[in-house]
């Protein structure tokens, strides 16, 4: 026979489903795979970081600075192929687009290959200017496009999995696989 009175062995049974319910919450937040995070701003290690920034051309300094601020404010975003919202998340030319279209009223094809054939050509990183849309790719062609925001850095979502990122345009992967800028905005 149970000596304690009726409230308390309720109170106890409330008590060990509650114990029991958070132990179960604890083991499940424990067992989930956690989200690596990877940086998003790192130290530059550019060469071209103690350049001055330069705008495309005096008459669109403003529009370029737009440009800049809409490219810096999106680091962070998910990387999804075919996004071109920061809600949806983006992929390299859908980011591009989404920038030029919010930044400076212009809209850009959703294709690397099809916005490399727009504007014009800066063949080298050192003539590069804040703004400029800077091509990557291989002997298959252009396959990636980022913006370029300065100081030998460049804003670009660069993967499954990833998120839009900052990185030096002269680090040893994009330096092997830069083809030029096109500059539209003069």
């Amino acid at each position: 026979m149970n000596t304690r009175p009726r409230a308390t062995r309720s109170l106890l049974r409330r008590l060990s489903w509650v114990a029991m319910a958070t132990a179960a919450l604890l083991l499940a937040a424990c067992s989930s795979a956690p989200h690596r995070r990877e940086p998003t701003f790192k130290t530059s290690h550019s060469e071209l970081a103690n350049l001055p920034a330069r705008a495309p051309s005096a008459a669109s300094a403003q529009v370029a600075n737009d440009v800049l601020f809409r490219a810096m404010a999106l680091v962070g975003t998910p990387y999804k192929w075919g996004g071109n919202t920061p809600q949806s998340g983006f992929d390299c030319s859908g980011l591009v687009d989404y920038i030029y279209r919010h930044a400076a009223d212009i809209a850009l094809p959703h294709s690397s290959r099809a916005m490399s054939e727009l504007g014009q050509k800066v063949k080298r990183m050192k003539e590069l200017a804040s703004g400029d849309l800077v091509f990557f790719g291989s002997r298959s062609g252009i396959s990636h496009v980022g913006v370029y925001v300065g100081q030998g850095r460049f804003v670009h979502a660069p993967n499954s999995g990833g998120t839009v990122r900052l990185d030096d345009i002269d680090g040893p992967y994009w330096r092997d696989h830069f083809e030029f800028g096109k500059r539209l905005l003069d």
